[in-house]
């Protein structure tokens, strides 16, 4: 703790100040601390055990790491890289580039989207039906911006100019490589910033998409169809999926209803060349170092990151990328033990049998939605460490060593994207895992009613054998009781035990919810910060589930026979030590539905009573909430 600031006016900076005025975000990083710190720790143990393997002094594990290994080893090789230059991006370029038309492309679009990963003017994906989740669904939404929200596209957004004014410029260098000539490399870079200015016209907000249930439209397909036009829609599904299905779930009616402006004869050309520029800029990082180093500008410039992870580190993350399951399951084999997972598993049980108890003695939910909210929690299952084997998609991806680095990317892209197709006529597979093992983070799916642990978050300081009870209730115990509360925030509330969008509340019961959840929108709306203003209504899902966990955790706490109170808030305060370049909170606070870390730490625990006797803070201290603008939900 510094001496300049006390736990009752800055809990945050009291924990964590001392290493906030020290530490150092390396070069290639935009942030560290806390979770970063972890993540970095377990990227340097797997790079150090791949780079064995690589040299032959240790053996892969299976036939999915050995595969894992391979691309590593490839995409390190710059040597070939180098040499090959420019000229393995061309061909797929040649393909954008040779589209005549609109009847042409219309003609093409599932070949170029099966065989070459030429994109259509929408997004669509295989996934469960968010009312009947034993079933998949086609599921479409509009195209990804270049920038990372609408909201920076709005006029006189300096942020999102600057950074349009780099990416221009970093294209435009880019482009310079191709076999287009000067005055088309100029149009194709102007028609792709103009389809691309078009779109963010048309499609969701960050804002908009954190209410995921209204991402829930199902329509019948021949309506799908004809908003489409002139897009040959059903055409695209016959060669996709030999067959076309009665019904689509259209996750953005609006950009549906208003896809003709964005799309149509006259602006044909505008699109392919926003498809030349994407396609350009997805490639570049597989090319030469040079190209690799220019092609990161932007992304550095969304991070603040000064470097470009050096080779090594590129070549694991491009491994890492497609083979992140079998690496998970290899970290949490190797490095996590069994002692530890029962000792967490122990842990979530008495979480849950915590959550039960709250919920029973909740002092506004009548006894027929507790009943509900009591079945959900009996049937919500656990995914601790990492998976017993990988996914049967990594059965599928293979990597040859005699092919390009491009043509095995492309390859195992391909391989990746049939697979979610073929999902459409099969049963939802709810073994699957949506983090892997050594990821450091944790998450609960509302269409599973699941929660998972990955092995990699289960270290100091969330969790340690040589931490106190206490320590870890505020630590890994409110990470738990977090991915707890997620069921029973304001999007999976709408979610029964089964995971189908039900409402399976009374109406008073919700209206009162709905209340709270308004109250927490305002107890965050329009803080500030160094990077601006938060944004209630896009971080209120999980700081509905910050303040479930944390109250959970306390309680839990409480009731061990050590009980340290001053230890719980400190370990809670201290996961989320961070220190970010302010380029990334920039465009967290744009994009991210999670609170900023300090705000996280500081805000929470002013809704609790237990905060004010254990630190004894009193009116005027900065860390004082009036009993009545406390927000308290679970």
């Amino acid at each position: 703790m510094t001496s300049e600031v006390r736990y009752q006016d800055d809990l945050y900076r009291a924990v964590n100040g001392a290493w906030t005025d020290q530490a150092v975000i390396p070069d290639d990083k935009s942030s560290t601390g806390g979770f970063q710190d972890l993540a970095d720790e377990v990227e340097e143990k797997m790079m150090a055990d791949f780079s064995a393997i690589a040299d032959g002094k240790k053996t892969a594990p299976d036939k999915y790491f050995a595969s894992a290994v391979t691309l590593y080893k490839q995409a390190k090789d710059f040597k070939t890289r180098d040499a090959a230059g420019f000229a393995p991006a061309l061909p797929q370029l040649h393909l954008v580039a040779g589209i005549k038309d609109l009847a042409d492309y219309n003609q093409r679009a599932a070949e170029l989207l099966q065989e070459h990963l030429i994109d259509p003017p929408f997004n669509f994906y295989v996934d469960a039906d968010m009312k009947d989740t034993s079933k998949n669904v086609i599921n479409l939404m509009g195209p990804r911006t270049i920038l990372p929200d609408t909201t920076y596209y709005a006029k006189g957004n300096q942020n999102g100019e600057q950074l349009m004014t780099i990416f221009k410029d970093m294209m435009a260098k880019l482009l310079a490589y191709t076999d287009l000539d000067d005055a088309a490399q100029k149009a194709t870079l102007a028609g792709a910033l103009a389809f691309d200015a078009e779109i963010a016209k048309h499609v969701k907000s960050s804002e908009e998409w954190a209410d995921y249930p209204k991402a829930y439209n199902p329509m019948p397909t021949a309506e799908v169809v004809e908003k489409l036009k002139p897009f040959k829609f059903a055409d695209f599904l016959q060669k996709i999926f030999k067959q076309v299905p009665e019904t689509v779930v259209v996750n953005d009616p609006r950009f549906l209803d208003e896809f003709t402006q964005l799309f149509n004869e006259a602006n044909f050309s505008n699109y392919r060349d926003w498809l030349y520029v994407t396609r350009l800029n997805s490639l570049v990082s597989l090319l030469s170092e040079p190209l690799r180093q220019l092609g990161g500008t932007f992304s550095r410039a969304l991070s603040g990151a000064p470097k470009a992870p050096d080779q090594t580190k590129h070549a694991y993350r491009l491994a890492n990328a497609f083979f992140s399951e079998p690496i998970g399951i290899y970290y949490g084999r190797t490095y996590f033990g069994e002692k530890a997972k029962a000792d967490v598993t122990q842990l979530v049980q008495k979480m849950i049998a915590t959550y039960k108890r709250r919920l029973s003695n909740s002092d506004w939910l009548s006894q027929p939605t507790k009943d509900k909210a009591i079945l959900k929690l009996d049937k919500m299952v656990l995914k601790m460490g990492y998976p017993d084997k990988p996914e049967d998609v990594y059965d599928l991806l293979h990597v040859n060593p005699d092919k390009s680095l491009i043509d095995n990317i492309n390859a195992m892209q391909l391989v990746e994207l049939q697979y979610n197709f073929d999902k459409l006529t099969k049963p939802v597979d709810r073994t699957v895992w949506n983090m892997p093992g050594h990821l450091v983070n944790a998450s609960y799916d509302p269409s599973k009613n699941d929660i998972t642990f990955p092995a990699a978050i289960l270290q100091a300081p969330f969790y340690s054998l040589k931490q106190s009870a206490s320590e870890n209730l505020g630590g890994i115990g409110a990470v738990i009781a977090h991915e707890i509360s997620h069921g029973f925030d304001n999007n999976g509330a709408q979610f029964d035990e089964l995971g189908n969008m039900v409402n399976w509340w009374q109406k008073a019961d919700y209206a009162h919810f709905n209340k709270l959840t308004e109250a927490m929108i305002q107890e965050f709306d329009g803080l500030e910060t160094e990077a601006g203003k938060v944004n209630g209504k896009l971080v209120v899902s999980e700081n509905i589930a910050d303040a479930g966990g944390l109250a959970a955790a306390l309680d839990t706490a409480k009731r061990e026979p050590d009980v340290d109170l001053h230890a719980f808030f400190i370990n809670w305060a201290r996961i989320w030590r961070s220190k970010s370049r302010l380029e990334r909170q920039k465009m967290l606070l744009a994009v991210d539905v999670h609170a900023p870390h300090e705000l996280r730490a500081n805000i929470q625990p002013r809704n609790l009573d237990d905060w004010y006797t254990t630190f004894d803070v009193q009116p005027g201290d900065g860390m004082y909430l009036p009993p009545e603008k406390r927000v308290q939900i679970w």
